[in-house]
């Protein structure tokens, strides 16, 4: 009988980082119990809703899961502003249905033997792994202080309130 491969740190930190772990909640607890028109409200002071930042997670997430399974290189966009489509509350479902695609897609892909492979001009398949979880993370970050600020926090599971 032959031994499986280990998995490597990156393979199994990558989900953690949008999926959650120790240190904070998962996408999908945050996510929970968001109505359209809460997801849709742009609180004073933030420049994006919760639909906003998500709808640019989408963007970037797209974008690189495409270089990662195509292989072809992609510019980068001309300006910020085009990677954060317009949102509306009638698109929440959709928008949220398009995420968690979006994350289905990439866990085969923490585990490739070819991480160190270039794909997009100088980054390599793990870097862009790395990249995606890192900005989906942060972006999530972004989404508890908005939804902390429209007094929609904790979620229904509940959540760290600090």
């Amino acid at each position: 009988m032959t031994t499986p491969p280990p998995v490597s740190t990156l393979a199994r930190l990558i989900p953690r980082l949008y999926r959650g772990g120790q240190a904070y909640i998962g996408v999908e607890a945050t996510l929970a119990g968001l109505s359209a028109e809460q997801a849709a409200q742009v609180p004073n002071g933030v420049p994006h809703s919760v639909a906003g930042l998500l709808s640019h997670i989408n963007w970037w997430n797209t974008w690189m899961l495409d270089i990662i399974e195509t292989g072809a290189p992609m510019p980068y966009p001309k300006h910020a502003d085009d990677t954060w489509p317009e949102v509306s509350a009638e698109g929440w479902d959709n928008l949220k249905t398009g995420f968690y695609a979006l994350l289905s897609r990439i866990d085969g892909h923490a585990a490739r033997p070819d991480l160190q492979n270039p794909v997009n001009h100088d980054e390599t398949i793990g870097e862009l792994l790395a990249d995606f979880a890192l900005h989906t993370a942060h972006h999530f970050g972004q989404i508890i202080v908005v939804r902390q600020l429209i007094g929609a926090w904790p979620p229904p599971g509940g959540g760290d309130t600090w």
